[in-house]
């Protein structure tokens, strides 16, 4: 599985036969995603402090995208990878949604659901 963070909104907005498309796939070609062992990363360099955000854990068996797994913007030093999603998600291959709040010290973190697997 893999994961990709958005807002409660962006996902509500989304009809039950629809696919997801973040705004980043119409600007650089596709959309981020993470592993659980690196989401933490992108989330607080860019969501610290937000409480109004899911995880979405797409299966990519069932992504008609390819998902292809890169450097991130700027490269982490320790060389870690993300995979990345050329295409919409839809909304059929997202197995589970996840909260995803900041906590009191506004970090993000991986939330229980998905840590104890």
């Amino acid at each position: 599985m893999i994961l990709h963070i958005c807002s409660r909104d962006e996902w509500a907005a989304i009809p039950d036969d629809g696919e997801y498309r973040a705004p980043s796939l119409e600007e650089i070609g596709f959309i981020h995603c993470s592993d659980p062992g690196t989401v933490s990363l992108p989330a607080n360099a860019l969501y610290h402090g937000r409480t109004d955000l899911l995880l979405l854990e797409i299966d990519p068996v069932k992504l008609d995208a390819r998902v292809v797994w890169e450097e991130g913007a700027p490269p982490h030093p320790d060389g870690i990878l993300f995979p990345h999603v050329y295409g919409p998600i839809p909304r059929n291959a997202v197995a589970s949604v996840h909260d995803f709040p900041a906590g009191t010290d506004g970090s993000l973190k991986l939330p229980e659901s998905l840590s104890v697997r």
